[in-house]
């Protein structure tokens, strides 16, 4: 697998708007977006600080994995993704190597703007995982 960047960090967070102000004292910018991905269930806000993207993520469904990564162990750091050439050579990579991916197919999100997968934390030392590939 070659990474070609650190894509984003993102923070599981309950209330996005509480946390885009939060995160606007903090980090002194706008965030650069506010959107739904509805493909994963969740809203974000998108801030950049340097070369570094930081993506607030709020669940929009109670089912969701973000809703459900709450529940479980609160707010906080929930992944760290990393920008790829191709998201579904390296998720076959990763599967040969023993890693657990998981997603079967690789998913397009944000209007096929990006495809990712994810390597389960339990496969990577507690941390989940992100692989992205962007288009356009």
């Amino acid at each position: 697998m070659r990474v070609l960047d650190v894509d984003h960090i993102a923070i599981a967070v309950r209330d996005l708007n509480k946390a885009i102000e939060t995160f606007k004292s903090i980090l002194g910018v706008e965030p650069l977006k506010v959107e739904e991905v509805p493909e994963e269930k969740v809203r974000i806000a998108m801030f950049k600080v340097g070369n570094i993207h930081i993506e607030l993520l709020e669940a929009t469904d109670p089912e969701s994995s973000v809703a459900k990564f709450i529940e479980k162990r609160g707010e906080g750091l929930h992944h760290i993704a990393f920008r790829v050439e191709n998201v579904d050579e390296v998720s076959k990579e990763l599967r040969s190597k023993g890693f657990s991916v998981v997603y079967d197919q690789p998913r397009v999100v944000a209007g096929g703007k990006r495809i990712i997968n994810f390597v389960h934390p339990k496969s990577a030392h507690g941390v989940l995982i992100e692989v992205v590939e962007r288009r356009g």
